[in-house]
C-alpha cells in the first residue's frame, strides 16, 4: 500500500546568503503492506513526523519516491494530491484537530461535504459512523463538551467516513489517559482486523508500538532497526 524508495529530506533555515541546511531523513526505504499496522518510533527530532508529512503530501520530498496504492504521489502537485488524499487517506492526530465551532456530527460529516456527497446520503453515513464509534447520542455535542477519548473517537470517525484504505496517525494517544489509550488501541486493532485498514502510526509510546505488526525505529533520520511484533 505504501512504498518509499531512497527518500531523503532536509530543511533550509535562515535568510538567503546565510542559510543552514538541516538534514532530517536520509535514504529511507520502507514498504507497508495491505492490512498491516506499522509503527514508527524514535526520539524527538528523529524524523518521524517529517516522514508522515511526506507520505501524506503536506510537504514535498527533496529526493526519492513515494508510492501509495500504486500511485507515485511524490510526483503529484498540491491540487492533485489533495484530491488523492481525500479519497485514500484518513488522519488521526494527537490534538484531535476538530473544529471547535462544529458539532461532533458536523466534524465527521465534513469530508463528505468536500467530496460533494448529497445531504441525504451524508446524514445516513455520518449517523452510521457515529454509531460505529459509540457516539451517536453525542452527535450534537461540541468538542469542548466531550472528553479526550470521545474527541479522539470523533477524529477517528471523521478519518473513516470516506472509507480510506490507509490511516496515518501522529501520536494518536498522546493526549489520552492510560485507560482511554487502551480502549483506543483496542479499537484500532479491531478496525485493522475487521475492515483490513492499513495503519502507519508515529509514536513514542511503547504500548502503541506494540500493536504494530512491525515497528521501525528512526534515529537521526535513518532507519536503524525493524522489529516484528510478537503480539500479532
Amino acid at each position: 500500500m505504501i512504498t518509499i524508495k531512497k527518500l531523503s529530506h532536509d530543511f533550509v533555515i535562515g535568510k538567503k546568503g546565510r542559510q543552514t541546511i538541516i538534514p532530517v531523513l536520509r535514504d529511507i526505504n520502507l514498504t507497508v503492506g495491505q492490512g498491516e499496522i506499522v509503527t514508527i518510533v524514535g526520539r524527538s527530532g528523529s524524523g518521524k513526523s517529517t516522514l508522515l508529512n511526506l507520505v501524506s503530501g503536506f510537504i514535498h520530498p527533496k529526493e526519492g519516491e513515494i508510492w501509495v496504492k500504486e500511485e507515485k504521489v511524490s510526483d503529484l502537485n498540491e491540487t492533485k494530491f489533495a484530491d488523492f488524499r481525500i479519497k485514500n487517506l484518513g488522519f488521526i492526530f494527537q490534538s484531535f484537530q476538530l473544529i471547535p465551532s462544529m458539532t461532533a456530527f458536523q466534524n465527521v460529516e465534513l469530508p463528505l461535504i468536500l467530496k460533494g456527497i448529497n445531504d441525504r446520503e451524508r446524514k445516513k453515513k455520518t449517523e452510521e459512523m457515529l454509531k460505529k464509534v459509540g457516539l451517536l447520542e453525542y452527535q450534537d455535542h461540541y468538542p469542548g463538551e466531550l472528553s479526550g477519548g470521545q474527541q479522539q473517537r470523533v477524529s477517528i470517525a471523521r478519518a473513516l467516513i470516506v472509507n480510506p484504505p490507509i490511516i496515518l496517525a501522529d501520536e494518536p494517544t498522546g493526549s489520552l489517559d492510560s485507560e482511554t489509550e487502551a480502549e483506543l488501541l483496542k479499537f484500532i486493532k479491531e478496525l485493522n482486523r475487521d475492515l483490513g485498514i492499513t495503519f502507519l502510526i508515529i509514536t513514542h509510546d511503547d504500548k502503541v508500538a506494540e500493536i504494530g505488526h512491525r515497528t521501525i525505529e528512526l534515529r537521526d533520520g535513518l532507519i536503524v532497526e525493524e522489529v516484528a511484533s510478537l503480539c500479532n
